[in-house]
């Protein structure tokens, strides 16, 4: 009989208007506070990365990141093939 008696007790409690607000209020509360921490914890900064080298056969092969010479580098050198 005492149980029946605490669990109608228990449930007018639950149901009261005072404890519904109180209950809303701290929810959101508590959300408000999560947005704000997480937005002071993790400064969105937008920062521009460089693109990135792209290594061509002839760089990989030699390890180096100089650009390759070009095939035609009599031209360049002005000299003819006769």
């Amino acid at each position: 009989m005492v149980s029946g008696d605490f669990f109608s007790l228990f449930l007018e409690v639950v149901k009261s208007w005072q404890v519904i607000v109180i209950t809303i209020v701290l929810i959101l509360f508590v959300f408000l506070i999560n947005h704000v921490s997480r937005s002071y914890h993790r400064p969105k900064s937008i920062s521009k990365s460089k693109p990135k080298k792209v290594k061509t056969e002839k760089q990989k092969k030699t390890g180096k990141d100089e650009p390759a010479a070009s095939d035609n580098s009599n031209e360049a050198l002005g000299l003819s093939e006769e």
